[in-house]
């Protein structure tokens, strides 16, 4: 496969956060706020944005429900009213300023129908077309523990390997029911990781019979981070789903598709020198709000 800069960043956003309720009726929950390290409020969907700008990324597909792309553009493509920007700060109008360039990179993806996050994911196929790209969740955002982002690292395990990268992170076995899990074999320790597997929300006692990896402690394993880069073959696999209608939980979803992607054509996993929060669920969100701006 020809090996090709990694331009594009891909955003499902068009989620319902249930979880979230009754505070998503009013507000996307891509849109509730977080601080910072700079003391700067802004909405969650920024943050993800910036990150992948961070990596080099220079066009962003955001895939909405219909109903939310006038918000979504509202935000990302129109300046403040006159009235408000007047009343900014100096420091203040030139973030703006910033916000009009990095709108520039922003295109509106619609996903016409809630069908689950791997249809969402496929609603971006022909704005993609023939190229990898990096794909984000919309409720998580990164902290790196090095001088490169979290998005960073992964495009350059990519850079090297020339396959799908899927970013992981240790996590209890107590927690596996919240995450897709993987296992393989390490091709360097505690960092890539050859993937043979991936299985959504694993039970602990399959994830101890099948996704054991070796040289780890006995009730940890190697979950999704949050982060995929992905060939578009990825698309192949999902259009299968969708028109043989193979729903896992009522909806088309990511997991199974990668796996495929896995088999047929290799996949790696890159343990993130980082920290992934989650801003999904309201104790997660909330513990974000303290954790963030500290890392």
């Amino acid at each position: 496969m020809q090996k090709n800069k990694v331009r594009k960043a891909v955003i499902p956003v068009a989620g319902f956060g249930t979880r979230l309720f009754p505070a998503t009726k009013v507000v996307k929950k891509e849109l509730f706020p977080i601080i910072d390290r700079d003391g700067r409020a802004k909405p969650v969907i920024l943050a993800i944005i910036e990150e992948a700008i961070s990596a080099g990324i220079t066009e962003v597909g955001i895939v909405v429900q219909p109903d939310d792309k006038e918000i979504f553009e509202d935000f990302l493509k129109n300046p403040p009213k006159k009235e408000l920007l007047n009343k900014l700060s100096p420091q203040n109008q030139e973030y703006s300023r910033y916000l009009e360039d990095l709108g520039s990179k922003i295109t509106i993806l619609l996903q016409e129908e809630q069908l689950g996050y791997g249809h969402a994911v496929f609603c971006a196929k022909d704005w993609v077309q023939d190229e990898a790209f990096l794909l984000m969740l919309g409720d998580h955002i990164y902290a790196s523990d090095i001088d490169k982002s979290c998005a960073s690292q992964l495009l350059d395990v990519y850079e090297q390997v020339n396959q799908s990268v899927v970013s992981l992170t240790t996590t209890p076995a107590e927690n596996l029911h919240t995450s897709g899990c993987v296992t393989g074999v390490w091709q360097e320790f505690n960092a890539i990781l050859e993937v043979t597997e991936l299985y959504e929300k694993p039970t602990i006692d399959y994830a101890q019979q099948h996704l054991r990896v070796q040289g780890m402690v006995e009730n940890e394993f190697l979950c999704i981070f949050g982060l995929y880069l992905l060939t578009p073959k990825i698309f192949d696999f999902l259009a299968e789903h969708i028109n043989q209608n193979f729903r896992e939980r009522g909806e088309f979803q990511l997991t199974s598709c990668l796996d495929r992607l896995c088999q047929e054509e290799g996949m790696r996993g890159y343990v993130v020198k980082g920290k992934c929060f989650d801003t999904g669920l309201p104790d997660a969100y909330r513990q974000t709000m303290i954790d963030f701006r500290n890392c």
